[in-house]
């Protein structure tokens, strides 16, 4: 499970992240309200701890901001602010937990075990879509007009990782950990293979849709109005 953190008390980032990832958890930190929206909305994780009280931007408007951008991971808003009202307002502008500070570490990993049991949501079972593509995770069916094609479990996961971050350049290491797992083994070329995979796949159904190289960094999805080529774009 990847975590972001968004705490502005950084030795308490630092207890969370220590005692989080010996329980193995993948953990990204961050301080402030505006690396916390640039984060939440660059990179996709499983759950989200976010505090209430952050400088520049608030967490109540950093969970409000993210969630009119489609950022679907479930949120734990921590807070020093524990009346009736300030919890209502936490869960009405999208929480879905609360946590009163000071808190036990103990209680905060059952409520992430709690969340992580919960079904998914009905917006992330069924098909992803962008531009001229549509495909079901469930089914790993891959769709373009009347066309369709059966995907491996690996390239299905690397296409719902794209097509979940359209247009958004994403790192090699965040593909790794997506797609393989943070404590996956794996060579790095297998990553460039299925990028090639997924390519041709594309190609086979004369998509817009294309998947580019962005150098020195990784790679990303993107639309292309012109005509498909015969050779994998790069």
């Amino acid at each position: 499970m990847h975590i972001l953190i968004i705490e502005d008390d950084r030795e308490l980032c630092e207890a969370l992240t220590l005692q989080l990832c010996t329980r193995n958890y993948t953990v990204d930190c961050c301080h402030t309200g505006s690396e916390a929206l640039y984060h939440a909305m660059s990179n996709s994780y499983d759950l989200i701890l976010l505090d209430r009280m952050l400088p520049e931007i608030d967490g109540l408007s950093i969970l409000h901001s993210i969630r009119q951008n489609h950022v679907t991971a479930p949120v734990i808003l921590t807070t020093a602010l524990g009346t009736v009202n300030d919890r209502i307002q936490g869960l009405d502008c999208g929480a879905d937990d609360y946590l009163v500070k000071p808190y036990a570490i103990e209680e905060l990993l059952a409520r992430i075990r709690a969340l992580s049991r919960r079904p998914q949501s009905f917006s992330e079972q069924r098909s992803l879509t962008f531009s001229d593509i549509c495909f079901t995770p469930e089914s790993r069916i891959l769709v373009c007009k009347d066309q369709e094609l059966q995907l491996s479990k690996r390239e299905s996961l690397l296409l719902e990782f794209f097509l979940r971050n359209p247009q958004k350049s994403l790192t090699r290491e965040q593909i790794f950990s997506r797609v393989w797992g943070p404590d996956g083994t794996v060579e790095d070329g297998n990553l460039d293979t299925y990028i090639y995979f997924l390519r041709k796949h594309l190609q086979t159904l004369h998509s817009r849709v294309i998947v580019s190289t962005i150098h020195g960094l990784g790679y990303r999805m993107e639309e292309t109005c012109k005509t498909r080529p015969d050779k994998a774009t790069s």
